[in-house]
């Protein structure tokens, strides 16, 4: 007579069939970094400490994926990256969207304002304040009104797509979220400010597409 078959359902099963191993908290941890922009220690306490425990299961998980996670422990907040190396041609994984000219440059000055100010605590700005510095790009043959409606446009894409900022009080005041600091880093910011200080002197237009990834990373393309 034949045995029956051991039953191979881990202790970590969430429904008949299920073959994960994670615990329920670091899968969603998990689904969090994949869907992006980022997970907040600060917002999501419970998943945040589900991968501080399970790291090295879920950095295993998503290189599967060909995703790398960034972790900054001090600020609480993590993210994935594409995976780049030389050593094979690795697939992007996470999608990318279009940003507008000005939402990447809306996103420079947000990132300026925070390392220049961070030192000082929490970096609370005024809606108005941000305008104001990309006023300059705005060319001669722009409606004020057009204009004023699309930086709008980038301010709440900021608040609502890519969570970099949140209201503080007013509905025209906002708080920089530190995470901004790490998803555009310097060489980004040196490589995308260079040809946005040529528009702003010469009044051209772009020259170079910018786009941002779902884990907040910005890529700059040849047009």
């Amino acid at each position: 007579m034949s045995e029956e078959p051991a039953d191979e359902t881990p202790a970590t099963a969430l429904w008949k069939g299920d073959t994960g191993v994670l615990p329920e908290q670091s899968r969603r941890a998990l689904l969090e970094l994949i869907k992006g922009p980022y997970l907040s220690g600060a917002k999501s306490s419970t998943q945040w400490s589900a991968l501080l425990a399970d790291e090295s299961a879920i950095r295993s998980r998503l290189h599967e994926l060909f995703l790398e996670l960034e972790i900054d422990r001090f600020g609480e907040f993590a993210f994935v990256r594409n995976i780049t190396t030389d050593e094979i041609a690795a697939p992007s994984t996470v999608r990318t969207h279009p940003l507008s000219f000005l939402d990447t440059a809306m996103l420079l000055v947000l990132r300026q304002l925070l390392v220049t100010r961070e030192g000082d605590g929490r970096v609370i700005v005024g809606q108005e304040e941000v305008f104001e510095q990309l006023r300059v790009y705005r060319t001669a043959d722009r409606d004020e009104h057009d204009f004023d409606r699309r930086l709008n446009s980038s301010w709440n894409t900021m608040k609502n797509k890519l969570r970099v900022i949140h209201q503080a009080g007013t509905e025209d005041r906002a708080e920089i979220s530190p995470v901004l600091r790490l998803i555009v880093d310097a060489e980004q910011v040196s490589q995308i400010s260079a040809e946005y200080r040529r528009i702003a002197v010469e009044g051209g237009g772009p020259t170079r597409i910018v786009e941002e990834t779902d884990d907040g990373t910005v890529e700059e393309l040849t047009a």
